[in-house]
């Protein structure tokens, strides 16, 4: 299997709660800064903060975006999350099915009328 044509990213981010992340993945995917933003199940999370051990739980999101898109998509996530210092983790993929990366590659791509006569994703879309 060939890399993909146009270089894809998967995106890591950890939201507060499950409110807060679904509004954010929806502000991305609405603004066409990433094709699919996945909000997964809840997780713990053990860290170190200002010098001690701390935990909290948190919602992951996974986001799917082109490398060239990536800096937009850093931007707003900054601006939308809600912490001082939030997880924002960029991965190369290496490869993938070729249409499904393809279709990361048109969803992201930014048009003078970006919401306008958007299609409505179908049940069988990709995820």
């Amino acid at each position: 299997m060939s890399p993909p044509a146009e270089a894809i990213w998967l995106v890591m981010s950890t939201m507060p709660d499950e409110a807060t992340a679904r509004r954010i993945a929806e502000e991305l995917v609405e603004r066409r800064l990433a094709a699919c933003v996945n909000v997964m199940a809840p997780c713990r999370s053990v860290y170190r903060w200002q010098g001690a051990i701390d935990s909290a739980n948190e919602v992951p999101l996974l986001a799917k975006v082109t490398a060239a898109g990536y800096p937009a998509l850093e931007s707003a996530l900054r601006a939308l999350h809600p912490y001082d210092l939030p997880e924002i983790i960029a991965l190369p993929v290496a490869t993938g099915l070729p249409g499904y990366l393809a279709w990361v590659a048109t969803e992201t791509a930014r048009s003078p009328n970006v919401g306008e006569n958007d299609d409505i994703m179908s049940p069988g879309a990709p995820r």
